[in-house]
């Protein structure tokens, strides 16, 4: 048995990973875990030893099949629990991301099952990201911030990056969701605000954004035809 605290270093080096080609920089993994360098050095020597990872000086950290496995459980976990949490039971966003991360930890894989069955068997969470199947495949994820999409296009929210729960907050205020159309009408320059049209399910409506904010959503090119509500 691992205990939570090694799941969620896994959980933390997964993660970069996906964000930057492997290795991870110590440093990267601290910053992740909020913990001193020196606390994440004892832990990947021992993550080593353990087989799931390859941990060099200077270089940084590689997960092997095994760490991979875990980190794929727990996140699975995590977003299973997220999803739950926010559908059936109306968790706030500050909320979810709280119970799931406790949780996460500690359902059995029965648990798992009937969770999976209950929501229909989801293949994303409610920020819009893929939920790692039984077997350890994530769907690939093809998006690009909405701060970098050109004035007159037209996108659709793919996923909400959710480190901060008040802005989740204030994305939902805005309309802007996952499966939900976006048409970027204007780019002030000088990195200044955003002026988007929103197609929410009551209809569109103009907002208007910063690029912090606009940062923190991720779109695709995959726009509904024919659904005005853009869900």
């Amino acid at each position: 048995m691992l205990s939570p605290t090694i799941e969620d270093y896994l959980k933390a080096i997964y993660k970069l990973q996906v964000r930057h080609d492997p290795p991870v920089s110590t440093s990267a993994v601290a910053d992740a875990m909020e913990v001193s360098s020196a606390s994440v050095t004892n832990m990947v020597q021992r993550l080593d030893e353990l087989g799931m990872l390859v941990y060099e000086s200077y270089r940084g950290v590689t997960l092997t099949e095994a760490g991979t496995k875990v980190a794929l459980e727990i996140i699975r976990h995590h977003r299973l629990l997220e999803l739950y949490l926010k559908e059936v039971m109306d968790y706030s966003w500050e909320q979810l991301h709280e119970e799931a991360e406790h949780l996460e930890h500690h359902i059995s894989e029965e648990f798992e099952s009937k969770l999976e069955e209950l929501l229909d068997y989801p293949t994303h969470d409610p920020h819009g990201h893929p939920i790692p199947s039984r077997d350890g495949t994530v769907a690939e994820v093809s998006a690009r911030p909405l701060v970098h999409v050109k004035a007159g296009t037209s996108v659709q929210v793919h996923h909400l990056e959710d480190a901060d729960p008040k802005l989740l907050h204030h994305l939902e205020d805005l309309g802007l969701m996952p499966r939900t159309r976006v048409d970027v009408e204007e780019r002030a320059p000088f990195d200044g605000p955003l002026t988007l049209t929103v197609h929410t399910p009551d209809g569109p409506k103009t907002e208007v954004v910063g690029r912090t904010v606009a940062a923190a959503v991720f779109v695709s090119d995959d726009v509904p035809q024919g659904r005005p509500d853009g869900v």
